[in-house]
C-alpha cells in the first residue's frame, strides 16, 4: 500500500430537521390545540484513531464526508428522528487542523482516541412551544439549524521512540534492518527510502520503536529533496540517531549539513537529544583514528558509536545504550 501522510477533506454535519406546525384533529376534537413536534438534530462527524489503519490514503480519494440530516417534526407531538453520526478512522498519530483558521482540532496520539470534527445542527421547534394564553393556535415553528462545515488538513506523524536521520546512502535502512525485523529497501543509490519505515527493537525485556525517514540533503528544510516531507515524523521521537557515513569524502561536513537543516526546520527538533552513529567502519582504514578526528572537528560532547551496519557490527552496543537512555527518561 502506498504511504500517504497528508490529506485534505471536507466534513459536513447534518442539518437539524424543521419543527412542525400541526394541530390536533380528532373526531370529537375538531379544534384541538397545536401538537407539532420538534425536528431531529443533525448528525455529527467524529474521528477515531485506529491502530489498524496505517495511512491516510483513503482520504485522498474520498474527500467529502457528510452526516445525515435530522428528520422534520410531525403531528401528535412526535419529534423527528435524529440524523446518524458518521465516524472517520485515521492512523494513530494523526494531527487535524482547520484549514481556514489553522487551529488544531485534534491530536490523536493513542489508539481509540475520539474527537468531534463537526457538530450537527439543532432541530427546529414545533408550534407546540409557541402556545400561550393569548395565542391558542400558533402557526409559528422554527427551522432546523445548519450543521457545521469545515475544510480540514490531516497530517500523520508516525509514533516512534527513536528517529534515524542522515544523508542519502548513509546506511539508515541498513541499520534498521540490522537491529529490527523491518525490511526497508536497501540499494547503492540515493533516495532508496521513499517512505518512513518503523522497526521494533528488543533489548532483553525492553523494546522501543525506531523510525527511518528518507535521507535529507542540504536545503531540505526549504523543500529540497525528499526528506523535508518527513521531518515532521521526527517531532514525536525522544531520541535521534544521526547516521554518518565514515566512507564519505567529508563526513564532518555531512554531519554539519544535517544539524543545520534540523535547526532551520524547527528549533524544538534541533534541541532533541542527538547521538552520532559512525557507519561503514569496515569500509575505511583505521576507522578509530578517523572517528577521533571527526569528534574533535565537530567538538562533539554527546554519545557516539562506531558500527558496520551491513554486518551488524557494533549495533548491539547502540541498542543497549538507547534502551538505557529511554528507561532513564
Amino acid at each position: 500500500m502506498k504511504f500517504i501522510d497528508e490529506a485534505k477533506i471536507e466534513v459536513h454535519a447534518g442539518k437539524g430537521g424543521d419543527g412542525a406546525a400541526t394541530f390536533r384533529r380528532e373526531k370529537y376534537v375538531p379544534r384541538g390545540g397545536p401538537d407539532g413536534g420538534d425536528g431531529g438534530r443533525g448528525g455529527s462527524v467524529w474521528v477515531r484513531a485506529d491502530r489498524n489503519v496505517n495511512t491516510l490514503i483513503d482520504y485522498r480519494f474520498a474527500r467529502i464526508h457528510r452526516a445525515e440530516n435530522g428528520a422534520r417534526g410531525m403531528g401528535s407531538d412526535c419529534n423527528g428522528r435524529a440524523g446518524r453520526d458518521i465516524e472517520l478512522r485515521v492512523p494513530v498519530g494523526t494531527l487535524i487542523r482547520d484549514e481556514t483558521s489553522g487551529e488544531l482540532v485534534a491530536d490523536l496520539a493513542k489508539d481509540g482516541e475520539r474527537a468531534l470534527l463537526a457538530r450537527g445542527g439543532a432541530g427546529g421547534l414545533g408550534n407546540l412551544h409557541f402556545k400561550s394564553s393569548v395565542n391558542r393556535s400558533p402557526r409559528q415553528f422554527t427551522r432546523g439549524e445548519p450543521g457545521e462545515a469545515k475544510t480540514l488538513a490531516l497530517e500523520l506523524r508516525v509514533l516512534a521512540d527513536v528517529g534515524l536521520l542522515g544523508l542519502p546512502n548513509a546506511g539508515k535502512s541498513t541499520f534498521i534492518r540490522a537491529v529490527s525485523s523491518a525490511r526497508p529497501k536497501v540499494a547503492d543509490y540515493p533516495f532508496t527510502t521513499l517512505n518512513p519505515s518503523l522497526g521494533v527493537v528488543r533489548v532483553g525485556e525492553a523494546s522501543f520503536v525506531v523510525a527511518d525517514i528518507p535521507g535529507l540533503i542540504e536545503g531540505a528544510s526549504e523543500g529540497a529533496g525528499l526528506g523535508h516531507q518527513f521531518l515532521r515524523h521526527l517531532s514525536r521521537t525522544r531520541l535521534l540517531l544521526h547516521i554518518v557515513d565514515l566512507a564519505s569524502d567529508d563526513p564532518a561536513k555531512d554531519a554539519k549539513v544535517i544539524a543545520a537543516e534540523l535547526k532551520k526546520y524547527e528549533q524544538a527538533l534541533a534541541r532533541k537529544p542527538r547521538w552520532l552513529v559512525f557507519n561503514k567502519a569496515d569500509a575505511v582504514e583505521d576507522a578509530d583514528a578517523r572517528i577521533r578526528k571527526l569528534v574533535a572537528q565537530l567538538r562533539w560532547k554527546r554519545p557516539w558509536f562506531k558500527v558496520a551496519a551491513i554486518s551488524a557490527t557494533g549495533t548491539d552496543q547502540v541498542c543497549k545504550a538507547v534502551a538505557r537512555e529511554l528507561a532513564r527518561k
